[in-house]
């Protein structure tokens, strides 16, 4: 094929901007094949901006849309009207868009407005359930269905797929570029004065939360316990980067500011966070991504979730979904914290996510779709 393919990334999110870094990075070295054009639409401002500049990515277009108070409704319509006129001008062959977000879901919908074919990166999680995670879980939904071509992290991901109908031979097992991001991020001698304050002679408990529906009562109640458990033993500190969310900032500081055994800090950039997760000693989250990073790392998760749309981390022992009931968490938290053995079989139990190459396969297989290579590319397994 003698015409080189046009792909337009869109993506507004810091785990958006992780994920996809390293497969913008794959796609610039092969510009034999390729033409990229990067927009951001700053559905997350500041922290998406860490993103960029550490994986050195300068957007093509910047919409900017975030502004204080936002919601879900005004940041898809802003991301549809904005992409509109910019789809119609560069007129690419392929939209590649990430995961579950608004900005997700809203950049499929502009694409299949004009008639763009949509590739669809994180392609096939599910949890079944339409408001867990929220809005989450109907944004990969509903960008499934107008996809063209999936990039499945697992083979439970093509299977999910493979329920809803979608076309077998428009899908691909890539693993998860998420665990590609690793190899730029992650030092054995990382170090940095942001560090300054955290005890790394003690046990690392790292927490993060932020998810809209565990705010309010219930996150604090999650705190609360967390609370309980690192109090028991001084040889415990419990660090936080607090997500810039007023919610989750005022249930933070009303549950634990006071406490010695607790560092509550700004959010950090992704090199800084990895090389965190990388020195803990035990990952408390809510996150989705963190489900695939901490595992990678070698690190247990409990998941502070009612359901996960990563069940592959569930089966091999990597990550435990604790729900949040504040009992619960007590006792599974205080279990791995104890229990030497029930620690080790999480920390060493198989990473399900990918070998750090998500990129190259997902590259491959666009030039196949595209013809640009005969063979279909080897899945992931």
């Amino acid at each position: 094929m003698d015409k080189k393919i046009k792909i337009m990334t869109v993506f507004g999110t810091r785990p958006e901007g992780i994920k996809m870094a390293p497969l913008i990075k794959e796609l610039e070295r092969e510009s034999d094949n390729f033409i990229t054009k990067n927009i951001i639409t700053a559905q997350h401002r500041e922290m998406l901006d860490q993103v960029l500049q550490t994986f050195d990515i300068k957007p093509d277009y910047d919409l900017d849309i975030m502004k204080k108070s936002q919601t879900l409704s005004s940041i898809t319509t802003k991301v549809i009207t904005e992409l509109d006129q910019i789809f119609i001008d560069e007129k690419p062959d392929l939209v590649l868009v990430h995961g579950d977000t608004t900005t997700t879901f809203a950049a499929a919908i502009s694409a299949f407005y004009n008639q763009i074919s949509i590739g669809h990166v994180e392609a096939g999680l599910r949890t079944w359930n339409k408001y867990s995670p929220y809005p989450e879980e109907m944004n990969r939904e509903m960008v499934d269905d107008l996809t063209d071509l999936y990039f499945a992290p697992t083979k439970k991901n093509f299977e999910n797929l493979l329920k809803e109908n979608k076309d077998e031979k428009k899908i691909f097992i890539t693993g998860n570029t998420g665990i590609d991001a690793l190899k730029y991020t992650v030092n054995d001698n990382f170090d940095s004065s942001e560090f300054k304050e955290i005890d790394f002679s003690k046990k690392i408990i790292l927490l993060t939360a932020h998810r809209r529906e565990n705010q309010g009562q219930k996150m604090e109640d999650m705190f609360k316990a967390i609370l309980d458990v690192i109090q028991t033993d001084n040889n415990l500190e419990l660090v936080y980067p607090v997500h810039r969310s007023p919610a989750v900032q005022k249930a933070a500081n009303d549950v634990f500011a006071g406490s010695k055994q607790v560092k509550l800090i700004n959010p950090l950039d992704v090199v800084h966070f990895h090389n965190l997760i990388k020195r803990s000693f035990i990952v408390l989250s809510d996150s989705g991504g963190v489900q695939e990073e901490a595992p990678a790392l070698n690190k247990p998760v409990l998941v502070l979730r009612d359901t996960t749309e990563r069940p592959e981390a569930v089966q091999t022992g990597a990550i435990k979904l604790v729900g949040t009931n504040p009992l619960v968490i007590k006792e599974n938290l205080s279990s791995l914290i104890s229990n030497s053995d029930e620690y080790q079989k999480m920390a060493k139990a198989k990473n399900p996510y990918g070998d750090g190459n998500a990129s190259v396969r997902i590259s491959e297989a666009i030039k196949y779709h595209f013809g640009i290579l005969k063979d279909r590319p080897i899945d992931f397994v």
